[in-house]
């Protein structure tokens, strides 16, 4: 069951008390979602997160009837309801039949929902030692949308906790690395950086201002399948997502790494930084233009 931090969520155009909102569960249909984290209470990488959910709907077949707009001044609403600086707010699209069109199944109720839901960011200590994680055998049936599998969500969920890790790199039918279960996953090969190649996996948004990075910086970069049994001739790794950001892998399944002490995973990081707080000033240029051209 999905959960609603702070005090109001927002449901279509109405601010709900989070009291109520498992009268609003998603839990029928087909829900596309978006997690956008807020830093300094801006919505950090929003346009893009919004151009990822447009894309989701395409290759899903639904239409989003809300517009982009809409959905900034909800997410900006919130926060000032919420008085929030930092957090993750959750937006979801909920495709749910329409029941008196039960034998139409191209007819929806739409609903949109915005929360602020917990959230954990990685402590100083693992950005600084890296983290443990598990590889988990198991594939996303349509990796490229952001859709809510919470049986799949659940299944690798139980995995994390037995096995006391942050994160389970997926690995596909063949054997190769996809991704994380919520993150993108990077891999250092000497002096290359490599990722699983994008219509295997989410196209994170973190995971784009990466290879972004990575021309800045000049450091070799390519997309391709790395085998699971290639783990061990890796020099580094590190998983990229909204509330990670760029965070060091010390082990898989035990196999050790010395992921937060290489130099291209640390100047990766330190620039990665930098696109971030120039996106947040981005955005306040965005909105400042955005209140003078209404």
């Amino acid at each position: 069951m999905e959960k609603c931090i702070n005090t109001y969520f927002l449901f279509k155009d109405e601010m709900k008390n989070c009291e109520e909102f498992q009268n609003y569960n998603c839990s029928v249909g087909k829900s596309l979602y978006e997690v956008i984290r807020i830093n300094d209470g801006i919505p950090i990488f929003l346009m893009e997160h919004l151009l990822r959910l447009e894309n989701s709907a395409k290759i899903t077949n639904y239409k989003l009837s809300i517009s982009k707009d809409e959905i900034i001044d909800g997410i900006l609403k919130l926060i000032y309801k919420n008085n929030v600086k930092e957090g993750n707010i959750k937006l979801v699209i909920n495709y749910s039949p329409n029941e008196e069109s039960l034998d139409n199944n191209s007819v929806f109720n739409e609903s949109f929902l915005a929360y602020f839901t917990p959230h954990t960011y990685p402590s100083k200590h693992q950005y600084e030692e890296g983290v443990k994680t598990i590889t988990y055998h198991g594939e996303r049936s349509n990796p490229n949308a952001k859709v809510i599998n919470n049986v799949f969500r659940e299944k690798v969920n139980e995995q994390i906790n037995n096995k006391n890790v942050y994160e389970a790199i997926l690995v596909d039918d063949s054997g190769f690395i996809t991704e994380g279960s919520r993150s993108n996953i990077f891999m250092v090969q000497g002096s290359t950086v490599v990722t699983s190649k994008v219509e295997n996996v989410l196209p994170g948004i973190t995971r784009q201002f990466i290879i972004k990075v990575c021309k800045k910086l000049n450091i070799k970069f390519e997309e391709k399948n790395i085998h699971e049994s290639d783990l061990e001739s890796l020099t580094g790794l590190f998983i990229s997502g909204t509330s990670p950001n760029v965070l060091p892998i010390k082990s898989v399944d035990g196999f050790s790494f010395n992921s937060s002490k290489n130099a291209i995973i640390n100047a990766i990081m330190k620039e990665f930084e930098a696109e971030l707080n120039e996106n947040k000033q981005n955005f306040v240029k965005y909105m400042q233009n955005r209140t003078i051209n209404k």
